[in-house]
């Protein structure tokens, strides 16, 4: 039985992700906690949506591995524990990233431009998501005016209603176009995610990892 604790319970994705927990007959929670950390928040390993703050208490304390998708703070990138930390935890993004990855390098001369539309109270703008998909590809325009820069990929904010996370990379070329995108239609697609990788973390070496990571190589 997989001894999980989940910190920062009581908010929309940690009662999500107690109930992924509750429909694995294999998993159990050990404790839940909300701002506050148990005494002692021992566990097989932590899955963690609360805040900066939080998760600092929770760093300096756990003995165990940590799935963390808080963010808003500095991630330690040689921590004393294993550490996975993601902006988004669905595997699906962690596949289109790898594939907008061997797009751009087998398409470098296309421009590549990004649509992401999220819900009307999402605070920031592009998503933790978006960045994370052109992660290292180019340099962003984001809300500029004028001729494009060879080289820079544009990022584009849509928000309104309830969307709950769509992601657009086109891959723009002389008479043709590649589109690569994903949908998210329910929030518990993102606690199914963190509850992998929590099975996938036990065990592993003191360091970071990524949701791609747990996905594996992909083949080519």
């Amino acid at each position: 039985m997989l001894r999980i604790g989940v910190h920062g319970a009581t908010g929309r994705m940690g009662r999500l992700v107690l109930e992924e927990i509750a429909a694995n007959p294999d998993i159990s929670v050990v404790w839940a906690a909300g701002r506050d950390l148990p005494r002692d928040p021992a566990a097989d390993v932590v899955i963690d949506f609360s805040t900066p703050e939080g998760f600092a208490r929770l760093y300096d304390q756990a003995k165990c591995p940590i799935v963390s998708g808080t963010t808003g703070m500095p991630v330690p990138e040689a921590p004393r524990v294993p550490l996975l930390h993601a902006a988004n935890f669905s595997l699906g993004v962690a596949v289109l990233r790898r594939l907008v990855v061997q797009a751009r390098a087998a398409l470098p001369d296309y421009d590549v431009e990004l649509v992401e539309m999220h819900h009307r109270h999402k605070r920031d703008a592009p998503s933790g998501t978006a960045l994370r998909l052109i992660e290292g590809l180019g340099p962003v325009r984001n809300g500029h005016d004028g001729l494009r820069i060879p080289g820079e990929i544009g990022v584009h904010a849509v928000r309104g209603g309830d969307i709950v996370g769509e992601h657009t990379v086109y891959l723009c070329g002389p008479g043709e176009r590649v589109q690569l995108g994903h949908v998210a239609t329910h929030r518990g697609v993102f606690a199914a995610g963190a509850v992998r990788a929590a099975r996938w973390i036990v065990g592993k070496p003191a360091g970071r990892y990524s949701i791609e990571d747990v996905i594996g190589v992909l083949p080519e």
